[in-house]
């Protein structure tokens, strides 16, 4: 959606809106043994055992055949096991890893960005976990599958009080604690809506998603392996993607990475992330992971960071350690993305994580005009229109819903969701008293003297002091 010769990201805004072939085909599949997973495998009537059924045939000509069919037949029967769950748990996995790649391959197109070759695409094998550690898997395993034969509409609190012990064995293990953070939100969700029998609407995609992913890593192993390398050069960042919960908050900066000594720019990612109060709000955040890590003090005053020796994953996110790193110059993400973002490689996702929901490809916008219609705002190119997710900027920067309207470039992550590619903006470029003026999504990440930022973090100090005294009160009772 950018000229040819300008750099950008979008080229082939057409591409966004064309069909994918066999994507809908395969959705329907996946929803199907969604359906089954509501009432629950236990005792499945025919329509269960028809889309647990159909899930077998979509992986009919694959490795997974047999052992899918396997599983199949016998969760049809009602007599699954732990085995013939994740067999179709990773069946799911499969088909959605699918649509996945298939994604990912049109916006490769419309973007004309190069991708890492295979050789970079994964780490190496590791070890399976060690014996007590499997024995932590298999328990979550079995509280797991007892989920799937009783169904979301079988939920009640003592079918989910299982996975408290589970947790709370998991936690003291560095090694298991993204096992042990999936499980234990999972749960809290599942038990905010007990009994299933009563709830008005069942989260069928999220919860299916959820379980089929915490069932594929009680498979030894299947956490991955960290970093598989490390990357020197300077990091020009892009924008910042927050995303806040009751109880926790995530900062993901993405950014190109120009390596020392020359060689193909790369897309990297950086993250941190802090428990929070649910009276931290708005720029509050930034005071929880602004100690965390230093770079969000380079993204807020809109400079590079140089870094050296940094550890990154086969994915591209750079497992930040501010002792690796330091401020550099002045940098504009509109100027990096307009010279670098079209040559920037973009690394290979790993098996496990193929999924629609986890697609977010840095993005150039130019020359669009804004429409706002029914289903929200849209940017409009050459008769094309591309949803513009307004919903996932956060309260904790100046980037507005009117800015984004008002503005005629864009950086932002291409996503895809409920059938059709959405433009999350990270930051825009828009005119002001006849002056280009960008506002990015993570200017306040290093501080801000805007009045309304400044309110923000006050409140927000005096909410941590607050909490901070009462819980020094607890530990000296």
């Amino acid at each position: 959606m950018v000229p040819p010769d300008a750099g950008g990201g979008l080229m082939r805004g057409d591409l966004l809106s064309d069909p994918v072939e066999g994507l809908d085909e395969a959705l329907a599949v996946v929803d199907a043994f969604d359906e089954a997973l509501v009432a629950g495998l236990l005792r499945p009537g025919p329509a269960q055992a028809a889309g647990v059924s159909g899930l077998a045939g979509a992986v009919a000509g694959t490795p997974l055949a047999a052992r899918v069919a396997e599983a199949a037949e016998k969760a049809a029967a009602g007599t699954g096991g732990e085995d013939h769950f994740v067999a179709l748990a990773a069946a799911r996995s499969a088909l959605l890893g699918s649509v996945h790649d298939a994604l990912v391959q049109r916006i490769d197109e419309a973007v004309g960005r190069p991708v890492e070759g295979d050789e970079t695409a994964g780490p190496e094998p590791v070890a399976a976990a060690p014996e007590e550690a499997a024995n932590l898997l298999a328990a979550a395993r079995s509280w797991l599958c007892d989920l799937a034969r009783g169904g979301w509409r079988g939920l009640d609190h003592e079918l989910v009080a299982g996975a408290a012990p589970v947790v709370a064995a998991m936690l003291p293990e560095p090694g298991m604690r993204r096992r042990a953070a999936l499980l234990d939100g999972f749960a809290a969700e599942l038990a905010a809506s007990c009994p299933g029998a009563t709830l008005e609407r069942v989260p069928v995609r999220r919860w299916a998603d959820l379980w089929s992913r915490a069932l594929l890593l009680t498979v030894p192993g299947s956490a991955g392996a960290g970093a598989v390398g490390t990357v020197t050069g300077r990091l020009l960042p892009l924008g910042v993607d927050v995303q806040e919960h009751a109880t926790a908050v995530q900062a993901q900066v993405h950014a190109v990475l120009e390596p020392v000594g020359g060689g193909a720019p790369r897309l990297v990612r950086a993250s941190v992330s802090a428990p929070k109060p649910d009276t931290v709000v708005g720029a509050g955040l930034w005071q929880l992971l602004r100690p965390r890590m230093s770079l969000l003090g380079a993204v807020g005053e809109g400079r590079s960071a140089e870094v050296e020796a940094m550890p990154v994953t086969a994915e591209g996110d750079l497992l930040w350690d501010d002792a690796l790193a330091r401020t550099g110059e002045p940098a504009d993400a509109f100027a990096t993305a307009r010279v670098m973002l079209s040559a920037a490689t973009a690394a290979r996702v790993e098996p496990l994580d193929r999924h629609p929901v986890r697609i977010s490809v840095p993005v150039l916008l130019e020359g669009y005009a804004a429409r706002e219609g029914e289903d929200g705002l849209a940017f409009e190119v050459a008769g094309r229109l591309l949803a513009v997710d307004t919903d996932r900027m956060p309260a904790a920067g100046p980037l507005t819903p009117e800015a984004v309207a008002a503005s005629h470039a864009c950086v932002g992550l291409l996503r895809w969701d409920a059938g059709k590619f959405l433009l999350q903006p990270l930051a825009v470029e828009t005119t002001v008293r006849k002056k280009t003026v960008a506002v990015h999504a993570g200017a306040w990440a290093g501080g801000t003297s805007d009045k309304a930022g400044v309110r923000a973090e006050k409140a927000a100090t005096d909410a941590v002091a607050v909490l901070r005294e009462r819980a020094g009160r607890l530990l000296r009772t």
